[in-house]
């Protein structure tokens, strides 16, 4: 079995418009490390200085990782890992 990369619009271009990805499972950094092999510049837009960019979260399931053992979070075979980066828009009327 293997993990399911849910991509976001924003960074499709970089994962040949993939909507989702399979990888194998193992710890976050494993994960992004995969996606930065299989799609060149994918994982730069994700880690920084071995963190995560500030402005990028990333769930195992339901869990915000950074609530979790951030990048040493474990993803197990079948989760799936949604990558959503924050966007900023509108204003207050």
């Amino acid at each position: 079995m293997s993990v399911t990369v849910k991509i976001p619009a924003s960074l499709r271009n970089l994962a040949g418009g993939a909507e989702q990805v399979e990888v194998p499972p193992g710890r976050v950094v494993e994960v992004v490390a995969r996606l930065s092999s299989d799609y060149p510049g994918l994982g730069e837009r994700l880690i920084e200085a071995g963190k995560l960019r500030r402005f990028v979260n990333v769930f195992v399931g339901e869990e915000d990782v950074r609530f979790l053992n951030g990048l040493e979070t474990d993803v197990a075979e079948g989760q799936v890992v949604t990558i959503l980066p924050a966007v900023s828009g509108g204003g207050i009327q």
